[in-house]
C-alpha cells in the first residue's frame, strides 16, 4: 500500500488523532523527561512504528498537539469592544497556559527549547500565541490608531501574563482587566 510519500501503509487518521489526544494527557501525568514515542504509542493504542510515520520525536507530536488544541483554546468571540477582546483573550491565554494539559505541553517546550536547539527551531517555526492574538491585537491597533506594529503589540498583550506562568506564580494574581485597560492606554498614547 501507498502514502502519501509513495511508499508504505497509508496513514491512519484515527490513529493519528489518537496519539494527538494522548499525548498531551501522558505529558502531565509523567512529565517531559519520561515522555517517550513507545509511552505515547501505548497510551494511543498504536504500534510504535505509526507514531514514527507522523513524527520523528516527542517534541514534535507535542507541539502539533499543543497547536491544535491552542486553535481551540485560545480563540474568542470578536467583540465590538477592543478592550473587551482583549480581556477574553487575555483570560483564555492565561487558562491555556496554567490550566490546561496543552498549555502545560507548550510550557514543556518553552522550556526544553531553552538547550534543545531542535526544539528551539519547531517553537520558532510557528508562532501559535502571536497567531491566536492576531484578531484581537489587530482590532485593538485599528481602534487606538496606534504606530506599533502588530508584532509589537502582541508581545506587549501576551508578555505580562506569559511572564506570570513562566515563572512559577501564582496565576490567581493576574488581573486580566487591570492588564487589557494597561495594554488599550500603551495603544493609546502618543
Amino acid at each position: 500500500m501507498v502514502d502519501g510519500h509513495g511508499r508504505g501503509r497509508p496513514r491512519s487518521e484515527s490513529a493519528r488523532a489518537a496519539v494527538l489526544h494522548a499525548v498531551d494527557d501522558l505529558l502531565v501525568e509523567v512529565g517531559y523527561a519520561e515522555l517517550t514515542m513507545k509511552g505515547i504509542a501505548e497510551r494511543a493504542g498504536v504500534g510504535r512504528q505509526t507514531v514514527y510515520r507522523w513524527w520523528s520525536s516527542k517534541a514534535e507530536v507535542l507541539y502539533e498537539a499543543s497547536v491544535l488544541d491552542a486553535r481551540k483554546e485560545l480563540s474568542v468571540p470578536r467583540s465590538d469592544d477592543p478592550r473587551k477582546g482583549v480581556e477574553a483573550y487575555l483570560d483564555a491565554l492565561v487558562a491555556f497556559l496554567a490550566r490546561s494539559h496543552a498549555g502545560a505541553a507548550y510550557r514543556a517546550l518553552m522550556g526544553e527549547a531553552q538547550h534543545d536547539p531542535d526544539v528551539a527551531a519547531l517553537l520558532a517555526s510557528r508562532d501559535i500565541l502571536g497567531e491566536s492574538a492576531a484578531d484581537v491585537v489587530d482590532a485593538a491597533r485599528a481602534a487606538c490608531g496606534t504606530a506599533l506594529s502588530s508584532e509589537q503589540a502582541t508581545a506587549l498583550l501576551i508578555g505580562p501574563a506569559f511572564f506570570h506562568v513562566l515563572s512559577g506564580r501564582d496565576v490567581d494574581g493576574i488581573d486580566t482587566t487591570a492588564l487589557a485597560e494597561q495594554f488599550m492606554r500603551v495603544l493609546e498614547a502618543p
